[in-house]
């Protein structure tokens, strides 16, 4: 490998460990002034126009194929449309620094889709994790404190579903004819991303508020989300072409621990004890799922 596509990859790493880590306090600003489909059809409309604005700029290759362009579009709809707006909406009622806990079990869904769709064998150090990865799920939503406050249970619940959404986006992006320059790649999964959540917004008739009449805090968001989404969702998809999706997935080792303070220092959530030993069950497992080592036993009576 060249040293700068090293320099690339680790910048790629970078980019969605702490800017992904981020956009939960930035939603979560976001969705309490606006409704959440219109919140992220406008970020990922705009965020797609942007990205062909700079791509004509910078001379690239916007014509794809057709089969490119239905690809792209499964794509935006698995990550963007689903993936990220169920999401959202699911932070009206669910603390962010919760809900990135919750997405750091992530690895563990990849890993069991990539057993029961492509067949691939558990290693016996990601069963550990798997284990683990199960008891941090539980230890997580068995806090009766936070799960009886109202619309709490189904914002988890919702939120698991997008994670399946996301694990079988990375393993669909992984193989699928998509377009060859990664820019241009993600400008088309959140043009056709944020069309789907438009139409979401509409069927649901979400009321959709002038940006004047945006609070100056939500207008920071958008603009950290806009700008923020198109550097780590390029490097995000550059990534899933580069590396294996269990290794992209390792985001979710920084993105919590970041949303969690983040969460907390600026809106207060609440961190329970309980919570932390869950992200400790829960990281220490996404280790175990994504390590590289072998287990081995050892017997007394070996010689």
């Amino acid at each position: 490998m060249k040293c700068n596509n090293k320099v690339l990859i680790i910048l790629s790493f970078f980019s969605i460990y702490f800017i992904w880590g981020s956009t939960y306090l930035l939603n979560k600003i976001a969705v309490t002034e606006l409704p959440p489909f219109m919140l992220v059809s406008f970020r990922f409309i705009l965020a797609g126009i942007l990205i062909f604005i700079i791509s004509k700029f910078l001379k690239f290759k916007l014509s794809i194929t057709l089969k490119q362009f239905l690809n792209a579009s499964i794509a935006g709809f698995l990550f963007l449309a689903f993936g990220n707006g169920v999401i959202v909406w699911a932070l009206k009622y669910v603390d962010s620094g919760f809900a990135a806990l919750e997405i750091s079990a992530q690895p563990l869904i990849v890993i069991l889709l990539m057993r029961f769709i492509e067949g691939k064998r558990i290693q016996s150090m990601s069963v550990i994790g798997v284990v683990l990865g199960i008891i941090g799920i539980y230890l997580l939503i068995s806090q009766k404190q936070l799960i009886s406050q109202e619309g709490m249970l189904t914002g988890m619940v919702m939120i698991f579903v997008c994670m399946i959404s996301w694990a079988y986006g990375s393993l669909f992006v992984s193989k699928a004819d998509l377009p060859p320059n990664f820019f241009v790649n993600t400008g088309y999964q959140m043009i056709s991303g944020g069309v789907m959540l438009l139409f979401a917004s509409l069927l649901f008739k979400e009321q959709w508020i002038p940006i004047t009449d945006w609070s100056n805090k939500v207008q920071f968001s958008m603009i950290a989300l806009i700008i923020g989404g198109i550097v780590a969702f390029t490097s995000f998809n550059y990534l899933l072409r580069t590396v294996s999706p269990e290794k992209v997935a390792t985001s979710t080792y920084v993105n919590p621990v970041i949303a969690l303070l983040l969460g907390w220092y600026f809106l207060n959530e609440q961190i329970t004890f309980q919570s932390i030993i869950a992200a400790i069950v829960l990281l220490t497992g996404v280790y175990f799922i994504n390590t590289k080592k072998k287990l081995v036993v050892y017997s007394r009576f070996k010689k």
